[in-house]
């Protein structure tokens, strides 16, 4: 209106189409009810700008050459993920948001029995202490050869897929796929190990392999087993799993000894460790999930009278404390005595396995008890009377 009034007063309204043509003019202009869409629109522009320039900068890189290719190929990947999940690491935040949304959770919890912040690891004890397994923890389960330690991290697997419907990674490099699945398959049923890879099996318990196929058939555990791979392999094939199922709850690697390191070279297998360790943590926060690593111990628990490792013991690098949020032993004192003696123990005393749990950056220090079945290697709570 106000523009057809200044163009009556120049005498120009009407070489100009009348104040109709004005009217209309207005038709095509954005409206406020349309912001949603006129909003997705730019979203839409920045984020092919940001593709542009990832895509840039990813040229460059291959072009330049100055890292190995996978390395470049993990930047590559990882550029894309974060535009496809809108994760653009953002700048600071006040301390003030954080802290009223952690309160709101902690008030969220009041007066609720026994609530766990993480995810359950299907062992009361170790759930009270721990309150479950976190995200964006570096997990290290230790122990000598032959105590447990493949077994304990499928038992975690097993509690977390079928009981809590959680998405399970596990990375196995030094087990086959099908040797991992009838670990499972054994220690869901509870079956003898040996008589189900002889097929000495009776009737009822072929039937129970059956049930425990069918449990295991609707549970979210996926495996890899590829040899000596490395971090930047590992978090490729999580990134691709996570959005496949939508989720990733957990990852488990077995073991971190037998993983190589990203780089090239290094001046010592202790420096190599040392990286896996670091990007491992870094694996947890990037997919925001707890990764259980499995680890060997040295031998210096043989040559003590207490057999009990200690985190000095942790194998061929002191990064692997530093970077662990959680650090828990296995130790069965069943497997420094002679056959005699193991005949001799009170009941109360046999197939108890102890999980040490020697550091929590974030929670108390302790031991717990568990039920260890070495026929089925099963791992259970133990509830003594």
């Amino acid at each position: 209106i106000l523009i057809g009034e200044e163009l009556k007063k120049e005498n120009a309204l009407e070489s100009v189409g009348g104040i109709s043509f004005i009217t209309n003019l207005t038709y095509g202009l954005p409206h406020s009810t349309n912001i949603a869409h006129y909003a997705k629109v730019v979203r839409g522009k920045s984020m092919l700008r940001q593709l542009i320039k990832a895509s840039n900068k990813i040229t460059q890189e291959a072009l330049e050459q100055e890292d190995e290719p996978e390395i470049i190929l993990d930047h590559a990947e990882q550029a894309i993920f974060q535009l496809a999940d809108e994760r653009i690491r953002q700048g600071f935040v006040h301390v003030k948001p954080v802290a009223e949304q952690l309160l709101e959770k902690i008030q969220e919890m009041e007066g609720r029995a026994a609530v766990l912040t993480g995810l359950s690891t299907g062992f009361a004890d170790l759930d009270k202490m721990t309150s479950g397994l976190q995200r964006q923890d570096l997990i290290i389960v230790a122990a000598r050869p032959s105590m447990g330690k493949t077994s304990f991290a499928l038992m975690l697997a097993e509690n977390a897929a079928i009981h809590a419907a959680a998405v399970v990674g596990i990375f196995s490099l030094e087990m086959s796929k099908e040797a991992l699945v009838m670990r499972l398959l054994c220690s869901q049923g509870n079956i003898d190990a040996q008589r189900f890879r002889n097929g000495f099996l009776s009737r009822p318990e072929w039937a129970q392999i059956a049930k425990s196929l069918g449990t295991l058939a609707e549970a979210r555990i996926f495996l890899d087993d590829s040899a000596g791979i490395t971090v930047l392999e590992m978090r490729a094939k999580a990134r691709r799993l996570a959005a496949e199922q939508k989720k990733l709850d957990l990852i488990i690697v077995d073991y971190l000894q037998l993983m190589s390191g990203s780089a090239k070279r290094f001046e010592s297998r202790q420096q190599e460790v040392s990286q896996i360790s670091r990007e491992l943590k870094g694996l947890a926060k990037e997919m925001n999930v707890p990764v259980v690593a499995l680890s060997q111990l040295s031998r210096a628990p043989e040559s003590r009278s207490d057999h009990r490792p200690q985190l000095a013991d942790l194998r061929e690098s002191g990064a692997l404390e530093q970077d662990a949020d959680v650090v828990a032993f296995i130790y069965r004192a069943e497997q420094y005595k002679t056959p005699e003696e193991k005949n001799n123990l009170p009941e109360d005393q046999k197939n108890v396995a102890e999980l040490i749990v020697a550091k929590q950056r974030n929670g108390p220090t302790g031991t717990v008890d568990l039920r260890f079945t070495p026929s089925s290697m099963r791992f259970d709570n133990l509830y003594r009377e």
